[in-house]
C-alpha cells in the first residue's frame, strides 16, 4: 500500500489510517455535534461501540475501497443517529420504541431486591456504586437508578426532587 517493505508498510499503514480514521470521526462529530457520543440513550451508546469497531477496522484495512467503505459506513451510521434523534424529538411512539426505562434498584435507604433481580445488579454491585457515589450513609440515599445506558445514578442528600425519579420504572 505505502512501501515495498513489509514491516514498515505494515507501520506505516496502521499509523496513517488510522490518523484518517481519527480525523474523520473527529470532522462527523464537528458537522453532527457533540451528542453524537453523549451515551444518553442505549442506541447511542451503541453508536459509541460501533464506531470504535470501525475505527479499528480503518486502521487495519489493507485495500482504499475497503477504507473508503468503512468512512462510509462511519458517515451513515452519523447520518442514521442523527435522524433518530430528531424523529425521538417529534414522537413519543418512536422515543418509546428505541429507549429503555431507567429502573429503581434503591429508593430511601432500601436495596430493591426484585429490581435487581430483575436487572441482573447483584448488592455488591450496587454498594460498588453507592461507594463511587461516595454514599456515606444509606439511609441518606434516597434514589438509586439504573440508567438507559447501563449507568448507574446514586442520589443522595435530605430530600429528591420528584421530577428527577418521575419516569423511572419500579418493580415490585
Amino acid at each position: 500500500m505505502f512501501f515495498d517493505h513489509v514491516i514498515l508498510d505494515a507501520i506505516t499503514r496502521g499509523a496513517v489510517l488510522s490518523a484518517v480514521g481519527l480525523f474523520w470521526i473527529i470532522l462527523l462529530v464537528r458537522v453532527v455535534g457533540l451528542r453524537s457520543f453523549s451515551k444518553m440513550t442505549n442506541f447511542d451508546f451503541v453508536m459509541t461501540v460501533a464506531m470504535g469497531s470501525l475505527l479499528a477496522g480503518a486502521s487495519q484495512t489493507g485495500k482504499w475501497p475497503d477504507l473508503l467503505q468503512t468512512l462510509t459506513a462511519m458517515a451513515c451510521l452519523f447520518a442514521v443517529q442523527y435522524g433518530v434523534s430528531l424523529i425521538r424529538q417529534r414522537s413519543d411512539t418512536v422515543q418509546t420504541a428505541l429507549q429503555n426505562t431507567p429502573v429503581l434498584l434503591m429508593e430511601d435507604g432500601k436495596m430493591l431486591y426484585e429490581a435487581m433481580r430483575a436487572t441482573r445488579v447483584t448488592k455488591d454491585d450496587l454498594v460498588a456504586k453507592l461507594r463511587e457515589a461516595n454514599a456515606l450513609n444509606l439511609s441518606e440515599v434516597r434514589a438509586v437508578v439504573l440508567e438507559t445506558t447501563g449507568d448507574v445514578s446514586v442520589l443522595h442528600g435530605p430530600q429528591i426532587d420528584p421530577m428527577l425519579i418521575g419516569a423511572v420504572r419500579r418493580i415490585s
